[in-house]
């Protein structure tokens, strides 16, 4: 019975396996035709990973010991190269072509929609509690802000990104957007910029995300952190993933205190001073064990939170039913669309549950940076804010006084139409619940 039925096994994977790439190469075909934004194109079921964007705010996290270890150094030289260290650790998860199984990831995260959200912590026995709040504030253009502190240790991270994509040659994601580290004890502010990323492997459909285009760190110290990335057949050897960063004083840029240089999905070598010195250290970040971020169960979870939201799209995805992917997918983008038509015809805009929009010159942060021409060039040149020089900023307030109601007890209207908390009724469009 085996010898029939494990060639009709094969046949069956090899006719879907035909399918799939025949749909890829028809998407493939709208994408290079498509004039503007590739964020906002459906992708075909077969690309959608279980996951939304909003939810890649966890990136920068899942290794709390780094995320802190910056505040514990009296040294500002050593606290600007730990800086970057817990950088160069948050590209690996969040860029890699394959997860931590050795399977290939899919291509396109899911598109959070307008009030989204998405909430966690870590919980690690030297760092404490580090906490996660992230919201989608914009739909179109697309923007997700998030804040990341750990109160124990007086660190956080608070920013806005806001992914453009478009096709030249492969499909290309800028960044836009900047993230500011701050050290309470210290008072001191890491000013970080993002890099680019481009798709490999598009017509043989070995799909991978490559980094590309050079990042910064700037520190109000007087330090700058410059990350260089390169591909497979460029430039830093010609190996995949690669880049060499610099540690220089402001002042001094073309004097290294420290090269890092090596793979951002596997190691890098340190040294001190310029890239002929000899390495003094090297970092596995292959062998880095991620903290797991914890949620709230489903059913204690806010309509609005990601996972529960999109729980009906993320099993469609997992049981790779391509129909129900559609018709819940569906569902969520046409109440979206519905609810904003609501708010334009009643002249209301949709209120933001944890931040609020300020302009750049306003920002007491980035007036720290006001001198540094340096600084702020490939912030802002890179996106660093919308057209309209706006970034988003985390309301304490708001964010304090929502867990305060929640813990007496005082609860926002059910959601009705939908579990998913997207298609609501107007009263509880008005409430912002």
């Amino acid at each position: 019975m085996s010898l029939t039925t494990a060639p009709t096994k094969c046949m069956d994977e090899k006719k879907g396996q035909e399918q799939t790439k025949s749909a890829w190469f028809q998407f493939l075909k709208s994408v290079i035709t498509f004039k503007g934004d590739l964020t906002s194109l459906t992708a075909p079921p077969f690309l959608l990973a279980p996951t939304s964007i909003i939810e890649y705010s966890a990136y920068w996290a899942e290794h709390p010991k780094l995320f802190i270890a910056p505040a514990l150094e009296a040294d500002p030289e050593l606290r600007a190269l730990k800086v970057l260290q817990w950088f160069l650790s948050t590209l690996r998860e969040q860029h890699a072509s394959k997860d931590e199984q050795g399977r290939r990831k899919k291509l396109k995260p899911l598109n959070p929609f307008l009030g989204e959200i998405f909430l966690g912590r870590w919980v690690d026995e030297s760092a404490g509690v580090t906490e996660l709040v992230s919201e989608q504030v914009s739909h179109h253009p697309p923007k997700t802000a998030y804040k990341i502190f750990n109160k124990a240790n007086g660190i956080s991270l608070e920013g806005h990104v806001a992914p453009k994509a478009y096709f030249s040659t492969t499909i290309n994601i800028e960044r836009k957007g900047h993230g500011v580290l701050h050290i309470d004890r210290h008072d001191e502010d890491h000013l970080i910029t993002m890099p680019k990323v481009h798709v490999e492997g598009i017509m043989t459909f070995q799909i991978a995300p490559e980094l590309s285009g050079v990042s910064y760190i700037h520190s109000s110290s007087g330090y700058v952190s410059r990350i260089e990335y390169a591909s497979k057949g460029w430039l830093l050897k010609g190996k995949s993933n690669s880049f060499v960063a610099t540690l220089s004083k402001a002042s001094e840029p073309s004097k290294p205190l420290y090269t890092l240089e090596g793979q951002w999905n596997k190691s890098y070598t340190i040294k001190k001073g310029g890239d002929k010195s000899k390495p003094t250290a090297a970092v596995d970040l292959a062998g880095l064990r991620r903290t797991p971020l914890t949620i709230a169960p489903l059913y204690q979870q806010h309509p609005l939170e990601s996972r529960r939201a999109w729980r009906a799209v993320v099993e469609a995805i997992e049981a790779n039913d391509i129909l129900a992917v559609g018709r819940e997918k569906g569902a969520i983008e046409n109440a979206q669309r519905q609810l904003r038509r609501e708010e334009q015809a009643d002249g209301r805009v949709w209120p933001r549950r944890f931040f609020r929009e300020v302009r750049d010159s306003e920002d007491p942060v980035l007036a720290r940076f006001a001198d540094d021409a340096a600084a702020l060039q490939p912030a802002f040149e890179g996106g660093a804010s919308n057209d309209e020089g706006m970034s988003w900023k985390f309301d304490e307030d708001k964010y304090c006084r929502t867990f305060q109601n929640a813990a007496e007890g005082v609860k926002s209207p059910t959601h009705t139409r939908f579990d998913s908390g997207i298609g609501m009724l107007d009263d509880e469009i008005r409430v912002g619940a």
